[in-house]
């Protein structure tokens, strides 16, 4: 049987979440086709890997774990559940519940009705509920990467993502990858959608990162792709003889 949908989530010491978290998407489950959900732990210091084995125990029995040794970051802790995934299609969600997981029911419709070439599909999130310094801060940041990119999205940054396995290892590797999906794959040849989705407030714990780490990490990731757009050179078509 093929896999059509993997699911995965990368998370950093969320040990108060990932129970919550895997509860809603065992609801979810049920109602998508041939899909398997991996966490990709990204060496965490709590308890996060117990909750998660426990949550395989009593809520999720084919719950896929993965984690690293040491904290590579988040884009790293994606590219490794996404290689280990066995999904045609990849969707990928925060694991502190900020996340309504229902919306990957649509969004995989959304992707599979789209045909060739396969889309990128992203949660945008309309609504934020972060402080105001991070509303702005996230506002100012996707203002800037729409204006330089050009990549039509509102919301660059959005976890919840949907796109295709093999379109998403065709592109480089380099933390901070994820934020950057719209103009990396879209620069592939990949369309843009957007569909609206509901942000939560996270349910316990706090942000791994802060407005300055993220401002000045995202201005030199900025320029990176930048740099990668203006460097990759693609045909317009094939053709075999």
């Amino acid at each position: 049987m093929n896999m059509r949908l993997s699911i995965v989530i990368a998370v950093l010491d969320e040990s108060e979440n990932v129970v919550p978290v895997c509860r809603e998407l065992a609801g979810v489950v049920s109602q998508l086709p041939n899909t398997e959900i991996l966490f990709v732990d990204d060496g965490s210091r709590d308890d996060t890997v117990k909750r998660l084995i426990e949550a395989r125990q009593t809520l999720l029995p084919d719950l896929r774990i993965i984690s690293h040794d040491r904290r590579l970051g988040k884009s790293a802790a994606l590219r490794t559940g996404i290689e280990a995934a066995h999904g045609h299609w990849i969707a990928t969600l925060d694991g502190d519940g900020q996340d309504d997981p229902r919306v990957i029911i649509d969004m995989l419709a959304r992707a599979e009705a789209a045909g060739a070439p396969e889309p990128l599909v992203v949660g945008v999130r309309l609504k934020r509920n972060d402080r105001l310094s991070r509303r702005l801060a996230t506002r100012f940041a996707n203002g800037l990467r729409r204006r330089l990119l050009r990549d039509g999205c509102p919301d660059t940054g959005a976890p919840m993502k949907l796109f295709a396995r093999q379109s998403f290892l065709r592109i480089p590797q380099f933390e901070g990858v994820h934020r950057f999906l719209p103009a990396l794959l879209g620069h592939y040849g990949a369309p843009l959608i957007c569909v609206e989705t509901r942000h939560r407030a996270r349910l316990h714990g706090q942000s791994k990162y802060t407005n300055l780490n993220r401002a000045l990490v995202g201005i030199r990731d900025l320029l990176g792709v930048m740099w990668l757009q203006n460097r990759t050179r693609l045909p317009r078509r094939l053709t075999e003889h």
